[in-house]
């Protein structure tokens, strides 16, 4: 028999991790990324994804047609990122229709970037944001970490 893939994160309560809550507080405060990105190596994210209707069928054959599909949001200056939250709660707070997904921040990186996307926008909506992008995207999605050195900080190859 076929075994179903166990979920990743089985006793999920939709809670944000708490460390990951005061890093994005901190950089509201402070502009330093650096405790987000530590933070988020060893983070769930959750990815909103939402339905997509497709055609509209004749009358008397059923609803219409839709694909679930993660949220990619486009800026002013052309460039998309993916969307994620810390928690259900503010993702409720953006789009109470979204349905969650919890993944590992690693993972929610590496579809961003698969999707051809530039960032990861963590709590669009509040009540604090933080953008992953550039070199600190890549070093998420391949699996390093961030670590305090003498000097600041570094990447770390896991």
């Amino acid at each position: 028999m076929p075994s179903v893939a166990q979920p990743a994160f089985p006793d999920d309560d939709g809670s944000a991790d708490a460390t990951l809550v005061e890093a994005l507080r901190q950089r509201a405060e402070t502009r330093e990324l650096a405790p987000v990105l530590v933070a988020l190596a060893d983070a769930r994210l959750i990815v909103p994804v939402v339905a997509l209707l497709g055609e509209t069928p004749a009358p008397g054959q059923g609803d219409k047609d839709a694909e679930m599909a993660a949220v990619l949001m486009t800026g002013a200056d052309g460039r998309r990122a993916l969307l994620a939250f810390s928690g259900l709660e503010t993702m409720r707070r953006w789009d109470p229709q979204a349905r969650p997904v919890p993944v590992p921040a690693r993972q929610a990186c590496a579809a961003a970037r698969q999707e051809g996307a530039a960032a990861v926008v963590v709590d669009v909506a509040g009540p604090h944001m933080a953008v992953v992008e550039g070199d600190d995207l890549a070093h998420l999605a391949d699996g390093s970490s961030l670590v305090p050195t003498a000097h600041g900080h570094g990447w770390v190859q896991r």
